[in-house]
């Protein structure tokens, strides 16, 4: 039989029960051992509640082992309730557990009051359905609608939970590129601001003391220099704290604010384009790519690094200013 988790004893295991050796040393939260144990919480809908087994006979989590043994688990049959719908997924990533997706701007991750279709999760819903496969779709990151790149999703309670102990502990290593519509003062710099809610009902952030602790490193890769006055950056940031618009935030607080993003700063320079051709927008939404992610893989423990290539309109954002004159 082939489990979802399993484990063999080894001497020092020996007389622990079943659920000692699922949370000591597969590391499953009791909120996935309750589900196994006692049937499916959504309701009794799944087909299968998942199982406890050793030697390949059903087993309770109370039932101790002896060396030698096989601990096994089954989840519970998942599944989500989200609209199918035909919008294109770039995947970076996948394994039984785990799935990055390469997400393009101008999408929301999952469907909300404002946002009922079009998402992420409607396109992820329609690539599952044709390839066969049922799971529950557990975003790990979150990225705003404008924002491309890396989106970290858990295909079963494991991986997603076991990926979020890293995203919260400074085990998961979150790297962005952003165009910024200025030059900070120092080259790189840690920026180290409580964020809050500026009031309720606004979706916009700000610094402010007593907010929650918030944490950005940042480094300049090129500036440069456009028409009369203006200035831009091309910045390589990382988190170690995942708050609400953290990046654009602490950027817009530094004074070089993420180029494009109208919340925080002012809609992106126009530059002229190709020979002839009249001025037009840098970007059409804010400069913000998360480009890379690496963490231990929570089945395994396994270093895994996914980077995901910017899209066109960053790409092109670039070349335009490069073509101006910029220093490194």
């Amino acid at each position: 039989m082939r489990y979802d988790l399993e484990y063999s004893v080894k001497g020092t295991d020996a007389g622990m029960t079943a659920r000692g050796v699922a949370r000591g040393r597969l590391g499953v939260s009791r909120r996935l051992m309750r589900r196994i144990a006692n049937g499916s919480e959504d309701g009794g809908d799944s087909a299968f509640c998942g199982g406890v087994f050793i030697n390949g006979r059903p087993a309770r989590f109370v039932d101790r082992v002896a060396v030698g043994d096989v601990v096994g688990l089954l989840y519970p049959d998942e599944a989500s309730g989200f609209v199918p719908e035909n919008i294109p997924i770039d995947v970076v990533y996948e394994d039984e557990d785990i799935l990055v997706v390469n997400k393009q701007p101008g999408l929301v991750v999952h469907p909300t009051k404002g946002h009922a279709d079009g998402t992420i999760a409607n396109g992820l819903m329609r690539r599952m359905e044709e390839r066969g496969e049922r799971y529950k779709i557990r975003f790990v990151n979150r990225l705003d609608r404008d924002t491309s790149g890396a989106l970290l999703i858990g295909k079963n309670s494991h991986a997603q939970s076991g990926l979020a102990r890293q995203s919260g502990a400074d085990g998961m290593r979150k790297l962005y590129v952003a165009v910024l519509g200025g030059v900070p003062p120092e080259a790189a710099g840690h920026i180290d601001l409580p964020i809050a809610l500026e009031a309720e009902g606004s979706p916009r952030r700000v610094v402010r003391e007593g907010g929650a602790p918030s944490h950005t490193f940042y480094r300049i890769l090129e500036s440069y220099t456009f028409g009369e006055s203006g200035r831009a950056a091309l910045a390589l940031i990382s988190i170690t704290t995942g708050r609400t618009h953290q990046i654009r935030v602490h950027m817009a607080h530094l004074g070089c604010p993420v180029m494009g993003d109208e919340l925080y700063g002012k809609p992106a320079p126009e530059l002229p384009r190709g020979p002839g051709g009249g001025p037009a927008p840098l970007i059409g939404r804010q400069a913000l790519h998360a480009a890379l992610l690496r963490f231990a893989h929570p089945r395994t423990r396994a270093e895994i690094t996914v980077c995901a290539p910017p899209p066109g309109d960053m790409v092109e954002c670039v070349k335009s200013l490069r073509s101006c004159r910029y220093s490194r």
